[in-house]
């Protein structure tokens, strides 16, 4: 006996394809309140979803199994937009620089 199935036809639509972006994560921002330096672990934390605390000791542990946890941690404050303002340090310096010509 043969039979042949049909497949349901698929949605094409582009509300049930594309995830909305609103809807998702917190923007990765270096929050103002609950940093302990610069608020990196905490804006990663934020992010995540997950405790901040999980975060420091993960830098930490990085930076004493082989130093990756320093470099990064500078990375993500020079590249990671602070809350209040929006900018990163890398860009505000970029700026200033610019306009120093």
């Amino acid at each position: 006996m043969n039979t042949t199935y049909e497949s349901a036809p698929s949605s094409t639509s582009d509300e049930t394809s594309q995830p909305d972006p609103k809807a998702g994560a917190p923007a990765l921002r270096r929050p103002a309140e609950g940093r302990m330096i610069a608020g990196v672990a905490a804006g990663v934390a934020r992010s995540l979803g997950i405790d901040p605390v999980i975060v420091r000791v993960a830098f930490l542990v990085l930076a004493l199994a082989g130093g990756a946890g320093v470099p990064l941690y500078i990375a993500g404050w020079l590249l990671i937009p602070d809350e209040v303002s929006g900018e990163s340090l890398a860009a505000q310096l970029i700026q200033s620089v610019s306009a120093g010509r």
